[in-house]
């Protein structure tokens, strides 16, 4: 389809956008300066006005610069380009003068190291489609986003989430959209971007409703990111300072914070040793509870009521990482898998139970179903269990329809549903050639009901009443549907 150009006004200037039939694109408006030189470790500066048109027609520059981008299920391109801190709007062409509809923005995933708003499955034409104005947001990665600098302000990518979002509260009437109505939405690290803004201080003001897919939260201790910059520093040969980080190239700081946390251990050479480390441990560079935005995990605010007033639907798929032990499979093969499960943390007792509980898994099928319950699915439920405990419920789900190429309900694979871009060519290699349009038409418009009306169209998970909604061919909703990861359930964290 041959894009035209539409020009809308604005209160920082008039911005140029494309046409495509009943949609407009509006991409790559800068929401905060370049975060380089003075900036690069800074707070986020309002870019504020512009001069004459800006050209919003193609995507701005990304932060991602890692080999993450090669490997990653979605398609998420790297621009280049200092001007990283930038979003795009998607509007309903009838929408651009004042409609006030409601709005969808999108965090995307990607380890917070990783991932674009670039996407094509992130275009916003079938939200559009439904009446709803959609943003993508960009926000600084890796260490640049929120490792530890002794005199920076920490958690810098949550600090360009909330800018990005008072840029949407201001401007997003000019696209037709209503700051008053806005839901925040992301998948993996942005859906754990979503749990982490529901308990930032200052954040309850910038939107109304959260959805969060396969989100976990960081939860990164204070103490333990500043290790991590320290030991960054150490390897780079730099004072752990603003002057000595911004000695380095973004080239230089790329290539060692992969490795950082890393080296600890007997186990270092083991092939294994940073799944182990990341279930265990958790990540190294993520939000951290620095007792300014953070006060304390995302479980616990949730707990004590932090976004009680804002709807939440979260869930997970059923087989989030399990591919990670793909390729494990044959050298596993008749392996023991009792010491595998105990150096991820598992005791004997629990070892035995979920042995039992999944009869039939091979020792790299359990090792990945492990993976992604104590990852993802055990996570979700408790921070379902936290929201009704603080008497505000969630509506909570479960993705359990199976890939026929990549196998099982993998991570990604409920993104293009939920945009409903089943068509986009990319599609194929995560969902096969044929993916049930019924299911992304259900799951699409169910995310609608929550936008729009704030609820998903079934009913909330609580004690008395632990509905599920499973999707699938056909989707149902069920009792207890997260109940086979209780048994990982730790003790409940003490509430302060």
């Amino acid at each position: 389809m041959t894009s035209q150009t539409i020009e809308i006004p604005t209160a920082l200037g008039t911005v140029r956008g494309n046409l495509r039939g009943e949609s407009a694109s509006f991409l790559g408006i800068p929401f905060a300066q370049p975060p380089v030189g003075e900036l690069r470790f800074a707070a986020p500066v309002p870019f504020g006005h512009w001069e004459g048109v800006l050209d919003a027609t193609e995507h701005g520059a990304t932060p991602q610069r890692t080999a993450l981008a090669e490997v990653t299920l979605i398609p998420e391109p790297t621009v280049p380009g200092p001007s990283t801190l930038n979003l795009n709007v998607f509007a309903p062409v009838d929408a651009a003068f004042g409609s006030k509809l409601p709005v969808l923005v999108w965090i995307h995933g990607g380890g917070f190291v990783a991932g674009s708003p670039a996407s094509p499955w992130y275009d916003g034409a079938g939200f559009n489609r439904d009446g709803v104005v959609t943003v993508s947001i960009s926000y600084r990665l890796g260490f640049d986003g929120f490792g530890w600098i002794e005199d920076a302000p920490h958690n810098r990518g949550i600090l360009d989430w909330m800018l990005a979002l008072q840029w949407i509260q201001d401007h997003i009437a000019s696209f037709g959209g209503d700051p008053s109505r806005v839901t925040i939405a992301g998948q993996s690290a942005g859906g754990g971007a979503v749990l982490t803004l529901l308990a930032a201080k200052g954040a309850e003001k910038l939107f109304a409703r959260g959805y969060s897919i396969s989100g976990a939260a960081a939860d990164i201790p204070l103490e333990k990111a500043e290790a991590a910059g320290r030991e960054l520093a150490g390897k780079a040969g730099v004072e752990p300072n603003i002057a000595g980080f911004s000695s380095l190239r973004e080239e230089q700081i790329l290539s060692l914070q992969g490795g950082v946390g890393l080296e600890a251990g007997p186990d270092a050479n083991d092939p294994m040793a940073p799944m182990v480390a990341l279930v265990t441990g958790g990540l190294t560079f993520g939000p951290v509870i620095d007792g300014q935005l953070l006060t304390d995990t995302v479980e616990n605010s949730l707990r004590n009521g932090a976004g009680a007033d804002k709807p939440l639907v979260l869930g997970s798929t059923d087989h989030e990482f399990n591919m990670a032990m793909a390729q494990h499979e044959a050298p596993l093969a008749g392996v023991d898998p009792v010491p595998l499960l105990s150096s991820f943390g598992a005791s004997p007792e629990l070892i035995e139970e979920y042995r039992a509980q999944h009869a039939g898994l091979s020792t790299a099928g359990l090792l990945g179903q492990f993976i992604t319950d104590s990852m993802f699915r055990v996570k979700t439920l408790q921070y379902a269990q936290a929201r009704d405990e603080a008497g505000a419920p969630a509506f909570l789900y479960r993705f359990s329809w199976q890939s026929p190429t990549i196998g099982g309900a993998c991570h990604c694979l409920d993104v293009p549903f939920f945009f409903d871009c089943l068509a986009d060519s990319h599609v194929a290699h995560i969902a096969g050639p044929n993916p049930p349009q019924e299911l992304a038409d259900e799951l699409h418009s169910e995310a609608v009901g929550l936008i729009v009306n704030g609820a998903p169209g079934w009913g909330a998970y609580t004690a008395d009443s632990p509905l599920v909604r499973v999707y699938n061919t056909p989707s149902t909703t069920a009792d207890n549907g997260y109940s086979e990861v209780t048994l990982l359930q730790p003790a409940a964290t003490p509430v302060n």
